[in-house]
């Protein structure tokens, strides 16, 4: 089998080794570059074909002796085949994955994304360059390109706030830097779609925004095995059929995303963590303990020297370092969502649990707020809250069976 990798700068996101395992069983290594690196490792060619991504779309562009069609056209190239006597054939197959992407959408809604709509391209990269050409093939309307200079830049985006759909290709709200957005929703009241091709975090503050306003709204998960699909082919030198796209993207999304508990103090959210943690053979983490571990003393004592605010504080900090990893079993405290700046990291990354119990049955001893108030009180405050955030909810009565009903209602 021949020798095979992504090459980037900064490459500790990427999901591109599992994909490819998944298409052709072959091996694939991430490659992380300095630009000063990029010319000789190309020319020494010890490889048999690569993907390129951020920032060297188009840098790979001079070492290649041909370029496809597509290639050629859109400027950008993404993925490069060694050919039998040693040049370099450069193609885009992300021009497959985000036309794929949006098509997906469009499957769902019933009707066409881009066609004839303003579309918004925040970027102007090769990724920029790629999605271009996949809008005007699909007919979209006026299609703008947002740079941080030139006539259109950020800080006029009010001449575009008619905007019908927007498009990010910029890496603002990528992991590991998550949690910003690269434009403010409220200012297109136009805007009814939105893509980022961003998928980690599987929903970027973009994203989350949209999703809040009930925008159609998608990541770039598809989009990067749908493209990886189409370098493959190149790779193999054979066709790999199209459900195989969606049965990938998935797999990959149940392999990643965290599983988040959340709910009332003694519910089991800890318990059921580790249960799932050993089935899943992922590791787990406990919010309250890295709070703990911070901090240097107990919750309560958290309470009585520093104050609820102070322990907030901190839960969210360790909230927002935890939820933004990929693949983890994340048990949280009760009081998680009596702050709104938690949901956000909550839903990021993660499929988020609530995990009720009967109100009888919940104990009270040791937890500082359950002490201070009517358990039927703190719940009353509380529940709203879980339901918002929870993708699913499920009764923890006997923490094993429980667990069998997440598992099932996940994983089946």
């Amino acid at each position: 089998m021949g020798r095979y990798g992504l090459i980037g700068e900064k490459l500790g996101h990427s999901f591109s080794p599992q994909i490819h395992r998944l298409l052709g069983g072959y091996d694939y290594q991430r490659m992380e570059l300095a630009p000063e690196q990029l010319g000789p490792f190309l020319e020494r060619g010890e490889f048999d074909g690569l993907n390129v991504t951020i920032p060297y779309k188009k840098a790979v562009i001079p070492y290649c002796a041909q370029l496809t069609g597509q290639a050629k056209r859109i400027g950008s190239v993404n993925t490069i085949v060694k050919r039998p006597d040693g040049t370099l054939l450069g193609h885009n197959t992300d021009y497959e994955g985000f036309r794929w992407m949006v098509q997906s959408t469009e499957a769902l809604l019933g009707e066409p994304a881009v066609t004839g709509r303003k579309v918004l391209v925040l970027g102007t990269g090769g990724a920029s360059l790629t999605v271009r050409a996949v809008l005007q093939d699909l007919g979209a309307g006026e299609i703008v390109s947002i740079s941080r200079s030139g006539p259109d830049n950020y800080e006029n985006l009010d001449r575009h706030a008619d905007a019908q759909v927007i498009v990010n290709t910029t890496p603002v709200g990528m992991y590991p830097n998550t949690g910003v957005s690269p434009v403010d929703l409220d200012r297109f009241p136009r805007t009814r779609a939105v893509f980022d091709l961003i998928y980690n975090p599987a929903k970027t503050k973009l994203l989350l925004d949209a999703e809040r306003r009930g925008f159609v709204q998608a990541n770039g998960l598809s989009m990067l095995v749908a493209q990886a699909r189409g370098a493959a082919e190149l790779f193999l030198g054979q066709k790999i059929p199209d459900e195989r796209v969606e049965e990938i993207r998935q797999e990959i999304e149940l392999e990643t995303k965290n599983l988040i508990l959340v709910g009332m103090p003694g519910c089991g959210k800890t318990t059921m963590g580790k249960i799932l943690a050993r089935q899943l053979s992922r590791a787990f983490v406990d919010t309250d303990a890295l709070v703990v571990e911070r901090a240097g003393h107990p919750i309560p004592e958290i309470f009585t020297r520093e104050g609820e605010d102070a322990f907030r504080r901190l839960e969210h900090q360790v909230l927002c370092e935890v939820s933004k990893q990929s693949g983890l079993v994340i048990a949280t405290g009760g009081g998680i969502l009596t702050r709104p700046e938690n949901l956000d990291p909550l839903r990021q990354n993660s499929t988020v649990i609530y995990l009720e119990r009967d109100l009888d049955q919940l104990p009270t001893a040791g937890r500082p707020i359950s002490q201070g108030k009517d358990v039927r009180e703190l719940f009353k405050e509380r529940h709203t809250g879980y339901q918002q955030a929870a993708d699913l909810r499920v009764k923890n009565t006997i923490p094993e069976e429980a667990a069998e009903e997440i598992m099932r209602r996940i994983f089946s």
